[in-house]
């Protein structure tokens, strides 16, 4: 609405307004919900401010209710149901996009995976192997970062890896070791990994080997002294409110099945579709205004029993920075929530009943999907297996996700999740992988134009419902 019209809504009916109010008013409102606030004021209040807005998300929460009543909850308090912030970008983003930012970002990844790595290997630097001195018949290991990936007119693979010492080429023969050079078909850029093999006479050349990854330990358990965890939680994502393919019926159905043993909602992003993400999106909005898609998705929220902690991190269509890793939903959005909701970023790492879950929405699925032969969208499960033999979320750099600089890694995957949950593909995928549960949950939302015309088929209205204290699972329909 325009401001102008907004000030004569409010004259006209005895009412001033503060700035700060107006500017939200301007760009979250319809003059029906304003109406409807104007309504719920009290007539001996001359400037209307902030605090009157509520009144919008109350509107919001009606229009649901007419929908589907909100039933009557035991109000109870389980002791169990605590959940603890491990890691998350938030209010830590120190990157300005300098170059000193992105070479100390590659340092620390190398670092970090780096050191998993010579747990298991001992390694020289680079610069080192090129010494004449060096007997080119030893067997040599060596821990970089895949700079370059190609093949030889042969058809043998060629890797560049690179320290902080210098750079070297990996051959990989393509018939002297089958298994080898299959693994060596699914590097990918800017991963770390350890390299063992010979070197050619002028040390510019290693033969491989063997090709090490960091992964996580054959043996994957709970750590010595840590409490079992306890509790049910539920993991969805990719809700996308606003949308004309929002599947109002089928999420309705969800809320009413919640019952009293659910202790958890995790939910990986992408709670509204969004303004402007993807070309010609408003023709497929049902819900133009983003706080007002927002208001919408909270009012959803709110219905949820209130005895299940709800622990949201936000996706590339929520209202956050695009560069990940993003933070958490800002203050203007958080307070349409209930209070006890638990906001955080993405990735993030929380604690649930004992079991730690990493939250990550997963759009780097999108490029590691299309680097690896025969991996798609409809099992969403093996990108995320491989996240974790990377012991990485998202490895390349300069792919179809834009990754903020920061001093630190927020990718590397340390400590080893029981839980790794993401979303974004709008497939359904359900794995173990040496201990850890892998869970993609889905979408509630119909298939879009978009995907048909790249013939995505989308897994709508799932819910993945885990057991924390013997991590089995069931997936559950409501379509």
């Amino acid at each position: 609405m325009e401001t102008g019209e907004i000030i004569q809504i409010f004259a006209e009916s005895g009412f001033q307004l503060d700035p700060e109010a107006l500017d939200i008013l301007r760009t979250g409102a319809s003059p029906e919900l304003i109406q409807d606030m104007l309504r719920s004021i009290d007539s001996s209040v001359l400037v209307v401010g902030t605090q009157h807005i509520t009144a919008l998300n109350k509107t919001a929460e009606k229009e649901v209710e007419k929908i589907m009543p909100v039933r009557p909850v035991k109000s109870r308090l389980d002791e169990n149901s605590r959940v603890t912030v491990l890691s998350d970008i938030t209010n830590q983003s120190t990157c300005i996009g300098e170059y000193t930012d992105f070479v100390q970002y590659f340092k620390h990844r190398h670092h970090l995976l780096g050191d998993m790595l010579r747990k298991r290997i001992t390694a020289r630097p680079i610069e080192s192997l090129k010494k004449r001195n060096l007997d080119t018949r030893e067997p040599l290991s060596i821990i970089g970062m895949v700079l370059d990936i190609r093949s030889s007119a042969k058809g043998h693979k060629l890797i560049e890896v690179e320290d902080t010492t210098g750079t070297i080429a990996v051959l990989v023969h393509k018939e002297k070791d089958k298994e080898l050079f299959g693994l060596a078909n699914g590097i990918l850029l800017d991963e770390v990994i350890g390299v063992t093999g010979t070197l050619s006479t002028d040390g510019n050349l290693m033969f491989a080997n063997k090709i090490i990854r960091p992964d996580i330990p054959n043996t994957q358990g709970p750590e010595l002294g840590r409490e079992r965890a306890k509790g049910k939680a539920v993991f969805i994502s990719d809700i996308h409110v606003g949308s004309r393919t929002f599947l109002e019926e089928s999420w309705l159905r969800f809320v009413e099945w919640l019952g009293d043993d659910i202790s958890y909602l995790v939910v990986a992003g992408d709670v509204v579709d969004g303004i402007g993400v993807f070309p010609n999106q408003d023709k497929e909005l049902m819900i133009s205004d983003i706080y007002e898609q927002y208001e919408r998705a909270a009012a959803y929220l709110n219905a949820v029993p209130k005895h299940i902690k709800i622990i949201i991190s936000p996706g590339n269509h929520d209202a956050v920075r695009q560069a990940e890793p993003q933070p958490r939903f800002p203050e203007r959005i958080t307070k349409m929530f209930r209070k006890d909701m638990i906001f955080v970023g993405n990735p993030a790492m929380v604690d649930i009943g004992g079991a730690r879950v990493l939250i990550y929405h997963g759009r780097s699925m999108d490029d590691i999907i299309a680097s690896i032969p025969g991996f798609s969208y409809a099992e969403p499960a093996r990108p995320m297996v491989e996240m974790l033999k990377l012991r990485h979320l998202s490895p390349i750099y300069g792919g179809r996700v834009s990754i903020a600089p920061e001093k630190e890694d927020h990718f590397v995957i340390d400590p080893i999740p029981d839980i790794l949950h993401c979303g974004h593909v709008h497939t359904v995928g359900v794995t173990r992988y040496k201990g850890v549960l892998t869970i993609n949950s889905g979408t509630w939302q119909s298939q879009t134009e978009f995907q048909k015309r790249m013939n995505l088929q989308p897994v709508p209205a799932r819910a993945t419902v885990v057991d924390l204290a013997t991590m089995e699972y069931r997936i559950m329909q409501f379509n």
